[in-house]
């Protein structure tokens, strides 16, 4: 058994979610933050690197099904899934690591 995570990431404004799957989410997450602001990602295009909320599966499947899942749900039942585990939709980066990671962090 792993450690596989569903995570969902908003931009700043937090007006644009974004759903992923990962077996590391402090990198993934990393990742996301070197991304911002290149337009070759949707969550670089959109600057989505700020965690709201996150599942933890011992399965790769699991986690991907999952991901499907909320990916096939409208923007409401996403809100209000974030809203049951993190109403004040705290950003999280600070609770799974040191925030903000530094430009070689990508190296790890």
């Amino acid at each position: 058994m792993g450690n596989y995570f569903v995570y969902i990431l908003t931009n700043p404004k937090k007006t644009v979610l974004y759903i992923g799957v990962t077996n590391d989410l402090e990198q993934r997450v990393i990742e996301h933050y070197l991304n911002r602001g290149k337009p070759k990602t949707f969550a670089g295009r959109y600057y989505c690197y700020n965690l709201v909320y996150f599942e933890r599966f011992p399965y790769p499947m699991q986690a991907i099904d999952r991901e499907k899942e909320l990916k096939s749900w409208r923007r409401s039942l996403k809100e209000d899934l974030i809203n049951q585990e993190n109403p004040e939709w705290k950003f999280l980066n600070s609770e799974i690591m040191d925030w903000p990671p530094d430009q070689n962090a990508a190296a790890r």
